[in-house]
């Protein structure tokens, strides 16, 4: 049976409701992937019992302690050794032609770090919304550094039909170069640890924007993605959430912020900040922590930077022009500013 040079990577946390179809849509995939890791962060209800019935079929290792998803999606990355790497989220369903949409019939160009395809939003019973709606057709920025994903929310009315470059991808449904994970990895991690979770992903793409690596989109690869944490829904995430949320905002920041992009951003990016931190004293206490949690992290953060910035690429400073509410040059450039202007309660994947 075909093979494509692909391991999907997936980390798992009480995720027993969504595991099961996720990895039966995965063994469908045809061609197939070469690996299939998932790492297990001490899921306490029936994930375990679930993964037992997939084990010889897919690698699963189990952690004694939930480390996170950015350190378990680095441990399952570290089990694979193929050219590419999808990372996917247990909520997660794909087709069977998705990995052949998204490689193409011609390997990528060598600049072209990042692969994502068209995600289309499920509820949490796995049906379609009704008219369906997007989930994600990249990640986009605003002046406001804050970060989306483009399209969420829209319908699925055949916008965003056009193949193109977008800022980065949502690491639901990531396909990763293996050149580029070992290339932005710093001080040995691709998706920065000390995150722990959520926005880990835009955090990697700025990073890879930095070093000179491209984001395409293909929206012929469709999948489908129950998205728990949604944007509106803060005031219901648990608190832990929230103050990763808070905290990563500012890691994100100093480890990639560059003079072009604070010199086009200061002003609204401080209105910005100013409002985040009145909530938290007025309004999400249980956030404040994120501050503590921040000054704890920021000499790791640092030292990153330094790393990073000691290798930008000739492109990096062309990278303010994609903070502006869409990619520029889309034509949905307008539907996702129109988008980011109307959401007033952000979850833990935008800032």
């Amino acid at each position: 049976m075909k093979q494509l040079p692909v391991a999907i990577t997936i980390v798992t946390h009480d995720s027993e409701w969504y595991i099961r179809p996720c990895l039966e849509a995965v063994l469908l995939l045809e061609p197939r992937p070469e690996e299939v890791v998932v790492v297990d962060n001490a899921s306490e209800d029936g994930t375990r019992e679930v993964l037992r019935e997939f084990e010889g079929r897919v690698r699963v290792v189990h952690n004694k302690l939930n480390t996170g998803f950015s350190a378990g999606q680095n441990q399952a990355i570290g089990l694979t050794s193929t050219a590419w790497v999808l990372t996917l989220n247990p909520d997660v369903l794909l087709p069977p032609g998705f990995l052949q949409c998204l490689l193409g019939e011609q390997t990528p160009e060598a600049s072209t770090g990042v692969l994502c395809g068209r995600m289309i939003s499920l509820q949490p019973d796995l049906s379609l919304d009704d008219p369906p709606r997007l989930d994600s057709t990249g990640i986009v920025f605003t002046d406001q550094l804050r970060h989306f994903d483009r399209g969420w929310g829209e319908p699925d009315d055949g916008r965003y039909g056009c193949p193109g470059e977008v800022f980065g991808a949502s690491a639901a449904a990531a396909l990763y170069r293996r050149e580029l994970i070992e290339d932005v990895s710093v001080e040995g991690q691709f998706f920065d640890e000390s995150f722990f979770a959520y926005r880990e992903d835009a955090d990697v793409a700025w990073r890879a924007r930095l070093l000179g690596w491209r984001c395409h989109y293909r929206p012929e690869a469709r999948g489908l993605h129950v998205r728990t944490l949604r944007p509106g829904s803060r005031r219901r995430n648990p608190a832990a959430v929230n103050m990763h949320s808070v905290k990563n905002r500012f890691l994100m920041r100093v480890k990639n912020l560059t003079w072009p992009v604070w010199r086009k951003c200061w002003a609204a990016a401080l209105a910005r900040d100013a409002a985040v931190v009145g909530a938290c004293l007025l309004v999400e206490q249980s956030s404040l922590p994120a501050f503590w949690h921040f000054f704890r992290a920021l000499p790791g953060a640092l030292r990153q930077r330094r790393a990073i910035m000691a290798r930008l690429s000739p492109e990096a400073a062309g990278v303010a022009r994609w903070f502006a509410g869409g990619e520029p040059g889309s034509s949905g450039a307008r539907a996702s500013k129109k988008f980011t202007a109307a959401v007033v309660h952000p979850g833990p994947h935008r800032s």
